[in-house]
């Protein structure tokens, strides 16, 4: 059976991204001018509103204490001869003026004044509160780039990239294919519908990978792999319950995470609402990996800011009736620990420093049982060569001989090198019988 075929990771481009901007603009807009003002304007009415006497009036947006004859006029727009100026809460854009409406501010601020707050209103900009509204803006953004299909969603392009970073990243720890790697991380319904027969070998060739050097030789271990996985098997309980575990072992608790991550985000493939293990890939396998430092960062450097703010306050700067600065620092800083809070709550624990001595035990002692036995081996080498090293050596000699005078082009050399020597030995002794002769 040919390996199951998986969807190619749409990669972010300029549609992820301006379509990405225009939510997040757009939704912090919506935020920033329609709820955000009655959000705050909610917060001061209920934390700060008469508890005795006449209740507040709404005169068009501006809720106030009424005047004698002021409750009249309600619905009307605000005018001076209507409040009795104890409790006002305007939180509208307009700008009031002390002798038409009985209390100042500038058009765009909102002003709160209530005994509890002292004697001066409050006097808040919508700008103290831009970093809530991007924060709210941008969280818009990342569900509904979440939902949205990976050709045009931003976030979802993004996890579409980390599974295939994280599977990519699993087979350079571990040497499996990606044939492999694809049947490890498959969603259960699919793996159910693979032949047995190709199972059988995925599966195998996983349980032999991962078994242990000092096992895999061993007839004492209890488990094969034929007892462990037949026909009967279910595989998706033989992949959760053995495999996973193997892997775990074998190599590491983060290698088994990233498989079963990558696995559960396939979930979100098939229902885009399971926003859950999309995030948590992409959290745990990218996000927190490559930005975690710059997180970190951020956080003090919000810090830093909110700590200026703060002493500006103190060094009377800042009017206590004008803290928009002090609330922008302050959701500045929540803003950033919130995000360092969400890195670290999905960044992968490091493992426990006794789980890492103990494979570090385990490791040396195969390896020692291993040197042991090929020190064993080299023994009785060594003892078989010392005891037959001459019965060998004259085998070979014997045998070179023989080779060298069953050979016909030897027989045929040595015969011309015997009759050149006869040939020269009879001249020389002709020469040296002629000269005795001439002698004499």
């Amino acid at each position: 059976m040919a390996k199951p075929q998986q969807a190619r990771a749409a990669h972010a481009g300029v549609v992820h991204y301006g379509l990405f901007l225009l939510l997040f603009l757009g939704s912090t807009w919506l935020f920033h001018t329609l709820l955000l003002p009655r959000i705050v304007e909610y917060f001061f009415i209920t934390q700060f509103k008469p508890v005795t006497g006449k209740p507040l009036v709404n005169f068009r947006g501006v809720y106030a204490t009424p005047s004698a004859e002021g409750e009249k006029f309600a619905g009307m727009e605000v005018r001076r001869e209507y409040i009795n100026r104890e409790y006002i809460f305007d939180f509208t854009p307009k700008a009031r003026t002390e002798q038409e409406h009985g209390y100042t501010k500038a058009a765009g601020e909102w002003l709160a004044k209530a005994p509890k707050l002292g004697e001066d209103p409050i006097i808040l900009e919508p700008f103290g509160f831009i970093i809530l509204s991007l924060d709210i803006g941008f969280l818009i953004a990342v569900l509904l780039t979440l939902i949205l299909p990976p050709t045009v969603g931003l976030m979802a392009a993004k996890v579409e990239e980390a599974m295939e970073e994280t599977k990519a990243k699993v087979r350079i720890q571990t040497g499996f294919s990606e044939e492999v790697i694809n049947v490890l991380v498959m969603r259960d319904e699919e793996l159910t519908k693979l032949e047995w027969s190709y199972l059988e070998r995925v599966f195998r060739y996983v349980w032999e990978r991962t078994m242990p050097e000092e096992q895999a030789g061993s007839r004492k271990y209890p488990v094969r792999f034929e007892d462990a996985f037949t026909p009967e098997t279910d595989p998706v309980k033989f992949r959760r319950e053995i495999l996973d575990n193997r892997i775990r072992e074998y190599f590491s608790d983060f290698v088994a995470r990233e498989i079963i991550d990558t696995r559960a985000a396939q979930l979100w493939r098939q229902n885009r609402l399971r926003i859950g293990k999309a995030l948590r890939l992409y959290m745990s396998h990218h996000f927190a990996e490559q930005y975690s430092n710059a997180v970190t960062g951020l956080a003090y450097g919000g810090a830093a800011l909110l700590i200026i703010a703060i002493g500006i306050r103190g060094l009377k700067f800042i009017p206590a009736t004008r803290p928009t600065l002090i609330l922008f620092a302050i959701f500045l800083e929540f803003s950033m620990l919130t995000l360092l809070a969400f890195t670290l709550f999905y960044t992968e624990a490091e493992e426990r420093v006794d789980k890492m001595l103990k494979k570090m035990e385990d490791a040396a002692r195969g390896q020692l049982e291993t040197l042991e036995q090929q020190s064993r081996d080299i023994h009785r080498l060594a003892e078989a060569l010392e005891g037959g090293t001459t019965e060998m050596i004259r085998r070979r000699v014997e045998q070179a001989i023989t080779e060298y005078l069953t050979s016909d082009d030897t027989v045929k050399r040595m015969i011309a090198e015997e009759i050149s020597q006869k040939i020269l030995i009879g001249i020389r002794e002709a020469v040296e019988t002629k000269a005795n002769q001439g002698k004499s």
